[in-house]
């Protein structure tokens, strides 16, 4: 029987983005070795790259992060910095289950190999080696029992051709016990559950080990990032979120409306234990953006706030535009810092940016009033 997580359990502390993905470590090991064909193949058709950012503490499971690649379709369309969608990680996911079911095979393979033995000696020429007694030797037959024996084979044969059809009865039975053995295999480990345990919100089982390592990482759902409780980022605590309002500008393709500037300010600081690199000291920084001073905007003005009290909008790691380490960056919700330039720019004119933005506050439990 599985047992029932609520909501209220296990609150943990986690501050990743959506672009992350937890696997296995034998399961990310394999495809960066043997599987790597497998993943470099993932990579083209994706235009992503797949790269290891934190191993667990024992070895269990491991971090992946799913990140634009230069040059590529998600970059020529200005997602660079885009949160991973629910397709590609699928297709992430099931190129773990498919590298999980080749270590498998391949584990099994040397016991298959020696159980195949004594049946592959029995067919040697000279017979040595072979724990079979060699085949009798066929009797001499008259030419009447010849043509006998070859009119029961006949019959044989005919009696043996409807069989063909088995093969076929036998693939969807096949596919029903695969389905089945598929609803039994954790999403995290790609092998058998363990414990398992069933989130109450969205029925996705996991090990019960597994889904509590997920839930240090990001106390959502690993299949559909459905968030779990109240998520606390671990954004620096000695930062400000201050906000001004011009009436008299107006961004484009919110013509009518004034604007709302927010200026987050952090002054330098060492890294928590929370943090990558506990004891580091991280620079500080100021970032300005902007929001239309409409209904909507403030909207999402609201729920900004409330992301930034829960130390979700910023996080300590590496800069995906300038490379440095050990900076404070964005956290997958994503800011207008530009008031012209459109989407490229990180400005206006962008007609989905506000609903886009919803979406990813959404993915870490901050929803409209």
């Amino acid at each position: 029987m599985g047992s029932q997580v609520s909501s209220d359990e296990m609150s943990v502390r986690a501050g990743q983005g959506s672009d992350e993905v937890l696997v296995s470590q034998a399961v990310w090991d394999y495809l960066a070795a043997a599987g790597r064909p497998w993943l470099v193949d993932f990579e083209d058709k994706q235009g992503l790259s797949a790269d290891i950012i934190r191993r667990g503490e024992r070895g269990g499971c491991c971090a992946v992060r799913l990140s634009p690649v230069e040059g590529s379709s998600r970059a020529r369309t200005g997602m660079m910095e885009g949160p991973v969608s629910p397709v590609t990680r699928k297709a992430f996911i099931d190129l773990c289950r498919c590298a999980r079911k080749e270590m498998t095979k391949q584990e099994a393979a040397p016991k298959r190999k020696r159980s195949l033995l004594p049946c592959m000696t029995a067919m040697e020429p000279d017979g040595e080696g072979t724990l079979l007694p060699p085949p009798p030797p066929h009797p001499r037959r008259s030419q009447r029992q010849q043509q006998k024996y070859r009119k029961n084979a006949d019959m044989d044969t005919c009696v043996v051709l409807p069989m063909q059809h088995e093969p076929a009865a036998r693939t969807g039975a096949e596919l029903a016990i695969g389905h089945e053995e598929e609803s039994t295999v954790c999403s995290i480990c790609m092998g058998e559950m363990v414990e398992k345990t069933t989130l109450d919100k969205c029925s996705h089982s996991f090990c019960r080990s597994c889904l509590e390592q997920a839930f240090q990482v990001k106390k959502a759902c690993p299949v559909c990032r459905l968030v779990y409780g109240q998520l606390i980022g671990n954004q620096p605590a000695n930062g400000t979120m201050m906000v001004e309002r011009d009436p008299d500008l107006e961004l484009p393709g919110h013509e009518g409306y004034g604007c709302i500037c927010i200026i987050y300010s952090f002054p330098p600081g060492l890294q928590a234990q929370e943090h990558p690199n506990p004891g580091v000291r991280y620079p500080g920084t100021d970032r300005v953006a902007y929001l239309p001073d409409s209904p909507e905007g403030n909207r999402v003005f609201r729920m900004l706030r409330r992301a930034f009290e829960q130390r979700l909008i910023f996080t300590i790691g590496t800069s995906m535009t300038t490379g440095m380490h050990n900076v404070i960056t964005w956290n997958d919700i994503h800011h207008k810092t530009s008031i012209w330039g459109g989407p490229r720019c990180f400005g206006y004119p962008d007609p989905t940016y506000l609903v886009r933005v919803t979406e990813e506050l959404g993915e870490k439990g901050i929803t409209a009033d």
